[in-house]
């Protein structure tokens, strides 16, 4: 059962995080009308948050059948009833939900095209992600700095994934714009995302283990962390060497596409990463 939660955490946060970062980036990446990518996003949009409600509905029911001990508990009704109605999680994750059906139900209406509301169930979705993982561990206004704090960290994440996806989007098909210009918008923010990100990701670790680096540096939590580390350092690397190849990009698309892929899936890699450490209990020093 613990292997299926990691796997259902994975697949619900990947899919959140996209679904945030493409909307974020698609105002601040084009400037003009872009009517066959909108289309895209929109088709895709659709499909992101179908997983997303069908993830989140199996999260729940994997959540419910560990905390009474049986795979029947998830199915029965009271059981459902106590761990939504008195549990933190059930009760976080209620509002999880149905902001989840909210916004899949906006994508089949007329408002679909509604930047403002698409964002903010989007960011909604995703804030409501830092109550179920570590982030529960305090209590009290320590408690309620840490989740405000992994909130920032996923917004981060979020916003650095889905723009990644967008890139791959746009890429498959050449923009409107010059892509030098669209690289050059993208990576003015991600030196911001990268800066809030490496910030909040070092307090999560402070504060949950003591110290800012766990110990031993190879076993459990503190070997997750490292592989998640490096592959955000990868990230890093690729974001800087496309920066630094902005100006004569239109003439290497091939590759570029090609390293915006892999920089998308060492981010994907560092999701699968974070959705075991959820799993996992902190190595508290001491």
């Amino acid at each position: 059962m613990s292997e299926a939660l990691v796997l259902c955490r994975f697949l619900h946060f990947s899919v959140v995080l996209m679904l945030f970062g493409v909307w974020l980036f698609r105002p601040l990446l084009l400037k003009v009308e872009a009517r066959v990518l909108d289309l895209r996003t929109a088709r895709l949009a659709r499909w992101l948050a179908t997983v997303a409600l069908l993830s989140a509905v199996a999260w729940a029911l994997l959540i419910t059948a560990s905390m009474a001990g049986s795979t029947a508990a998830a199915f029965d009704p009271d059981t459902l009833a106590l761990v939504f109605g008195k549990t933190f999680f059930g009760q976080v994750w209620r509002w999880h939900l149905l902001l989840n059906a909210a916004l899949l139900a906006l994508l089949f209406t007329p408002w679909r095209s509604s930047t403002p509301l698409r964002l903010g169930l989007s960011a909604l979705l995703v804030v409501t992600l830092a109550p179920v993982g570590h982030g529960a561990m305090l209590e009290g206004l320590s408690g309620q700095l840490l989740i405000l704090n992994q909130a920032l960290h996923l917004i981060c994440v979020a916003a650095w994934l889905g723009g990644l996806l967008l890139l791959l989007v746009m890429l498959l098909r050449a923009p409107s714009e010059p892509m030098g210009q669209i690289l050059r918008r993208f990576s003015g923010v991600g030196y911001a995302l990268v800066a809030g990100l490496l910030i909040t990701g070092l307090i999560n670790v402070r504060v949950l283990t003591g110290q800012w680096w766990p110990t031993p540096l190879f076993s459990g939590f503190a070997l997750i962390l490292l592989i998640k580390a490096l592959l955000v350092l990868g990230m890093l690397g690729l974001a800087l060497f496309n920066r630094s190849r902005s100006e004569d990009c239109e003439q290497r698309i091939g590759a570029l596409r090609r390293s915006v892929m892999i920089e998308w899936l060492l981010g994907i890699g560092a999701v699968a990463a974070v959705s075991l450490l959820g799993t996992l209990p902190p190595m508290i020093k001491g």
